[in-house]
């Protein structure tokens, strides 16, 4: 097949092919779909940096919890309490009622008693932990103390209601911890749950 284009007319149409480029319209769109995808990839990050900035406390507060849960099962393991003692100071136990400070535990051996006194080293008397400094090993200088006065513990103990009366023998111990933090619009809690049985 023969052209039938002269060399100019073949020309020209190079330079107009070579002349496409994008609408200004087919840019807006490129743009908006870009937008878009930043907008989702900063929200993503900023979560991710407020998920992180909570999760120191969140495991102090799992450890609270447990570390409360574990002393009322060795207390019952050892009969260092008979089962009757089990309950909140309401139901005639020795446990407190509603929120409490995290002190150490008294002469009983248990926090969340009457009998908790005041942390030894601790300047509020309020628990505190010691965190690794700036180097980030623990057990250097400059480790630092961080008191725990925006944390508070709650011991609910109750009965195990089956076929519509309460167990004699069994009680559901739940442990909240709770703590606030500037920059949270409300306190958040960690919640243990266990049953325990009057029999070791």
């Amino acid at each position: 097949m023969v052209s039938t284009m002269n060399r100019g007319e073949r020309v020209g149409a190079v330079e107009k092919r070579r002349e496409c480029g994008f609408t200004l319209i087919e840019v807006m769109i490129s743009i908006a779909i870009l937008s878009i995808g930043m907008l989702a990839m900063i929200a993503t990050f900023g979560a991710a940096m407020g998920a992180t900035q909570n999760a120191q406390e969140d495991l102090i507060a799992k450890q609270k919890a447990l570390e409360a849960m574990e002393s009322i099962f060795t207390a019952r393991n050892t009969q260092q309490i008979v089962f009757a003692q089990l309950n909140n100071v309401s139901n005639g136990g020795i446990f407190t009622d509603g929120y409490t400070t995290l002190r150490a535990a008294g002469a009983d051996g248990l926090v969340g008693t009457n009998d908790d006194a005041n942390f030894p080293g601790c300047p509020s008397g309020v628990e505190c932990v010691t965190l690794p400094g700036p180097d980030g090993v623990l057990g250097t200088g400059d480790d630092r103390q961080v008191s725990l006065v925006n944390f508070s513990r709650q011991i609910l103990i109750s009965p195990v209601i089956q076929a519509g009366n309460p167990n004699p023998n069994l009680r559901q111990i739940t442990i909240n911890v709770q703590y606030s933090q500037v920059g949270l619009q409300s306190p958040r809690t960690y919640t243990a749950t266990a049953l325990m049985s009057s029999y070791r």
